[in-house]
């Protein structure tokens, strides 16, 4: 078994459903002993999110959510009911070891449990206490509950998501996975390591406040930049993009790709390649601001070439002459992908009940000390005798 990048690190998960369980998962990844600390009998919310349900050994739903094996590996769970004086000293005997809390409970949740940052910051001066919010601690929206799909549409995204207006099918559209989640998670992840290193340096824990309403303004990008530079609302545009010409899905002769030219040579060898290498010295199409300006005489001229050829076709073709593309691949597409199958994307971790269960790899690759998978998203309170006596030095009492 190879050292993790965090081993040694002890990380007590609070948190349900996906952006804390993300972050703990990938502390985890990366060796951290990570605890999750689950409500007896019913465990984190996502265990029950199906289906589709995990197949156990014999090929039967299991009745446990796909969804909860994607955000939960190398975690041993404990069943702790918190709401009691026996479950908060616990938690806090537990804390006072760690070195680092997960929780995204609501503003205030958790100081009636004596397990908010003041109260375990008194006993672990060391601790680094990661809250995770809909909406941050302060602010007049702090008491909110803050979901994926709410953000989405609060934090602007999904008025730069979907169909332009006047086509079929127009309107808002929410990205299909819980992105701001995910990307809370590593924001969390990003932070968590921050405050080690500041640890590191001082022997002081802190606090660490984190947003999706933040993370998800944050995320904007370059939509937020040209809001802030203009004043004006970036418009939703499908799959075109605002600044770069061409850069969205074109017709094939048997479905659909995508072209992603990023500069003019790009623009000049795709036309060669497409058969009309006269759009490249046209003036309106020339360069890239001149192609954004003249967007709406050009894609059509691009459409009418590409379904001439099918998406195989001009992959091989365009790839050859060094032009961004690609197919609009299925997630069986995407699994069966050369690239993928080379990168090992697709793993399995053996499971006491289950079996396997089938997951996705860490993107991380560390050439000294890589990520590893060493255990599978756990049942609920599977390890509870194992963390009392790593953690505690004792039993379950």
């Amino acid at each position: 078994m190879t050292v993790g990048a965090l081993q040694g690190l002890k990380v007590l998960d609070l948190s349900r459903v996906l952006a804390g369980p993300w972050a703990g998962q990938l502390l985890g990844d990366l060796g951290a002993d990570v605890v999750k600390v689950e409500r007896p009998g019913a465990g984190d919310d996502t265990r029950a999110w199906g289906p589709p349900w995990v197949k156990d050994a014999g090929g039967h739903d299991s009745r446990q959510a796909a969804y909860f094996q994607c955000a939960n590996r190398n975690k041993r769970s404990i069943a702790v009911d918190m709401a009691t004086p026996e479950g908060q000293a616990l938690l806090r005997e537990l804390a006072a070891q760690a070195d680092v809390v997960l929780e995204n409970f609501k503003v205030g949740g958790l100081a009636p449990y004596g397990l908010d940052y003041a109260s375990l910051q008194a006993i672990n001066p060391r601790l680094i206490y990661c809250s995770i919010t809909g909406f941050g601690q302060t602010g007049p929206y702090a008491p909110r509950a803050g979901y994926d799909f709410l953000i989405q549409g609060l934090g602007g995204l999904m008025s730069l998501t979907g169909r332009p207006d006047g086509d079929d099918g127009a309107g808002p559209q929410k990205v299909g996975v819980a992105l701001v989640d995910i990307m809370t998670g590593l924001y969390a992840t990003i932070a968590v390591l921050a405050a080690l290193n500041h640890r590191h340096a001082t022997g002081e824990g802190q606090q660490i406040d984190l947003a999706l309403l933040d993370v998800q303004v944050a995320a904007l990008a370059n939509q937020a930049a040209s809001f802030l530079t203009t004043g004006q609302s970036p418009r939703r545009m499908g799959n075109a993009h605002p600044t770069i010409v061409p850069y969205q899905d074109f017709p094939t002769a048997d479905g659909d790709m995508i072209l992603a030219i990023g500069n003019d040579g790009q623009f000049a060898r795709f036309c060669a390649a497409a058969g009309h290498p006269e759009w490249s010295t046209d003036e309106r199409f020339a360069t890239n601001p001149a192609r954004v300006t003249n967007r709406a005489v050009l894609i059509p001229l691009l459409r009418q070439a590409t379904v001439m050829k099918t998406t195989a076709e001009w992959v091989a073709l365009l790839e050859s002459q060094a032009v961004p593309c690609g197919p609009i691949n299925r997630l069986a597409d995407v699994f069966a992908d050369p690239q993928v199958l080379a990168r090992g994307l697709q793993i399995a971790l053996p499971h006491p009940v289950f079996g396997s269960v089938p997951g996705v790899a860490n993107p991380i690759r560390l050439s000294a000390s890589p990520v590893s998978y060493r255990q599978a998203p756990p049942t609920l309170g599977e390890h509870q005798a194992q963390v009392l006596a790593d953690w505690l030095g004792r039993a379950i009492p």
